[in-house]
């Protein structure tokens, strides 16, 4: 693993900002990785093609995560210049229908981890599973050889509060799989899927020791908008982290 990325999850303030697995607008590609390396980010997570990474490596210098749901698509990746990949995010696909079993991410993580045998392999855990289930399958996939392990909801939960209850409430599936998680597993957790600098602090104080943020980001218009995102989401995990050392 980078060295920085050790240094942000062992100091519980990584931060990735992921523009989307299904996302190849360049533009927008890359007007959120700039953000990402402006506001202070760890690193970003983009889709798996060969153009997009190249044009994303020559803008920043941040590590680039890539994701996909094919083994061989990441290992693509990775001979374009990715320098870690990400099974999921799966919450790209639920809306077609496409659900993710235990069975399935296990079989394809140990492909990966066959194709890509020195990657840092981040997998994620999917939230249509019981909770008990996603602990079960963490711990089956790090002994697969997952180095990181996601955790998801956001797109499960149904927030009716307004402010940040609605925020909390938005949060609350992966930050229980989060906090579930984490005691089971030896490896960095990722907290991400419907996250705010609202929620951030609580991701970290569930156990994980980064997250991940895509809509937060993304779907804003405006460059600096973004930037500020992602300065607030750095500074909430800032105060967490001292919070915690103290």
């Amino acid at each position: 693993m980078d060295v920085m990325l050790k240094d942000a999850f062992a100091q519980r303030r990584a931060l990735k900002v992921i523009s989307g697995l299904n996302n190849f607008d360049v533009e927008n590609v890359l007007a959120v990785a700039r953000a990402a390396e402006a506001g202070g980010a760890t690193f970003v997570d983009i889709a798996a093609d060969a153009d997009l990474i190249r044009l994303v490596r020559e803008a920043i210098s941040l590590p680039i995560c890539v994701s996909a749901v094919e083994a061989d698509k990441l290992a693509e990746a990775i001979a374009a210049g990715a320098d870690l990949v990400e099974i999921g995010n799966f919450d790209a696909f639920y809306a077609q229908g496409r659900r993710f079993e235990a069975a399935e991410v296990l079989a394809l993580t140990k492909e990966t981890r066959a194709l890509l045998p020195h990657v840092t392999l981040s997998v994620t855990v999917p939230h249509i599973l019981a909770l008990d289930e996603q602990v079960a399958l963490a711990e089956a996939l790090v002994a697969a050889g997952a180095d990181i392990i996601q955790t998801e909801g956001g797109t499960s939960s149904r927030p009716v509060s307004a402010g940040a209850l609605g925020l909390i409430e938005k949060a609350a599936p992966t930050l229980a799989a989060a906090h579930a998680i984490s005691r089971a597993v030896d490896v960095p957790v990722m907290c991400a899927s419907g996250l705010s600098d609202v929620t951030a602090p609580m991701a970290i104080a569930a156990g994980a020791m980064g997250i991940g943020v895509g809509s937060a980001v993304n779907k804003l218009n405006d460059p600096l908008a973004m930037v500020a995102a992602v300065r607030q989401l750095v500074e909430a995990l800032a105060s967490t982290a001292v919070k915690v050392e103290a």
